[in-house]
């Protein structure tokens, strides 16, 4: 089974937007965007030596990460070289610019993004042969590093009342950030009044996704997504893509399997901006597991009532652990791999997976889980992906049972 062909483009334009910049009078409906010049991409493919991508939400802090990306690229005709006026890149060579990642399936012939983001760094390595060849390194990150450089205070039209994803198109729109770069739900909890205080983008961002308790993040592609919380709960009812060790499923090269407390809360204090804290516990996971506190403050709901069902959902979804695969990492250099090599490329944040492993006595360990995390690490005949691994943020069946608004008493008990 050969591996995936990896593509990779860098864009010279400035601005956030990836699509290619048309002057007036040469413009193409949903393939340009405006600017005052065309712009200057560049396809790199065949120079990679080496890349590697990570995108990722941390289950701690229960928010996604910054992507990050590296890529070796080989330089031959010092192209790479700033200070070289011969070189079809001069002048251009400046951190920010975009560079995108991406693979066909040679299964399927399609082309997934694997990752969208801004140049970092150049960073050059000599080879032995001085003068013969140099490498490149490329540092990116996604566009998270854009939110986190925007400081914002007031924010135009956040008024009390608006849903939590008309207040991320508001704060969006405070920066400027591209309208054909978004995937904004709705929403399900109602805010108020933007605080207008001085903070990033990114951290405004994330108060109102965590007052949704939903999520936000970058997409491989370079969209800032923000889901509410019947999505980032419901996509685990759905069909998952299976790994086991006994040809039952898509085999893995590597797995890692942990039971321990980290990610257990059994007590949640949630402060609204302006409002009383609110309290919910789980005293049956307190006497088993010790106190576990999670705290959050300067959230945005509108009443306590609905920052006690946010602390009692939070609770209910966490109060108790089992086993859990952690992480699940692909050899696509596996024989006969197609169904792997199509797994690695094509899941994301929130896709259903199933994990089974064969253990001593004739038993397994098997569970369902959801894509947090994805990583790829691309070699000279190597292509590893691995994949971390999470249960829901919050428990499909907290949602479904308590319609978030008013929680059944068979779930909760304080």
């Amino acid at each position: 089974m050969p591996l995936p062909t990896l593509k990779c483009k860098i864009n010279f334009s400035t601005g956030a937007s990836f699509g290619a910049a048309a002057e007036l009078g040469t413009f193409i409906l949903d393939t340009n965007v405006l600017g005052d010049a065309a712009t200057i991409i560049v396809d790199v493919s065949s120079r990679i030596q080496a890349a590697s991508t990570k995108r990722g939400r941390n289950p701690l802090t229960d928010v996604f990460q910054t992507g990050t990306a590296s890529i070796q690229i080989a330089d031959q005709n010092g192209d790479f070289n700033p200070q070289n006026p011969a070189s079809p890149y001069y002048t251009l060579l400046q951190p920010l610019r975009k560079i995108q990642l991406s693979a066909v399936d040679p299964a399927t012939n399609i082309e997934y993004n694997m990752f969208s983001g801004y140049i970092t760094g150049y960073n050059y390595t000599q080879s032995r042969d001085t003068g013969t060849v140099s490498y490149t390194t490329i540092t990116a990150v996604d566009g998270f590093q854009l939110l986190n450089l925007a400081t914002i205070s007031s924010v135009a039209g956040a008024v009390a009342g608006e849903t939590t994803g008309n207040r991320v198109s508001d704060i969006l729109n405070q920066i400027g950030w591209p309208t054909g770069m978004r995937d904004v739900d709705t929403g399900l909890t109602t805010v108020q009044a933007d605080p207008g205080t001085a903070r990033t983008a990114l951290s405004a961002l994330q108060t109102v996704a965590t007052t949704e308790y939903g999520a936000l993040y970058m997409d491989a592609s370079g969209q800032v997504v923000f889901q509410d919380r019947n999505l980032t709960a419901g996509s685990v009812a759905g069909t998952p893509t299976v790994f086991a060790d006994d040809g039952t499923g898509i085999a893995y090269s590597n797995l890692q399997w942990v039971l321990n407390d980290a990610q257990i809360f059994n007590e949640a204090n949630v402060t609204a901006t302006g409002l009383a804290k609110q309290t919910a516990s789980d005293a049956t996971s307190i006497a088993t597991y010790f106190l576990h506190s999670y705290n959050a403050t300067d959230l945005l709901m509108q009443t306590t009532a609905e920052a006690l069902n946010y602390a009692q959902a939070y609770v209910a979804s966490r109060k108790d652990t089992s086993i859990r695969a952690d992480s699940i990492t692909l050899d696509l250099t596996t024989s006969n791999y197609a169904a792997g090599v199509t797994a690695a490329l094509n899941l994301d944040y929130f896709d259903p997976v199933t994990i089974k492993q064969a253990q001593p006595n004739a038993t397994t360990l098997q569970k369902t889980f959801q894509v947090f995390g994805v990583a790829h690490d691309i070699r000279p005949g190597q292509w590893k992906t691995t994949f971390t691994t999470l249960e829901p943020i919050i428990d499909s069946f907290i949602l479904n049972n308590s319609s978030y608004g008013v929680l059944n008493t068979n779930v909760l008990s304080y």
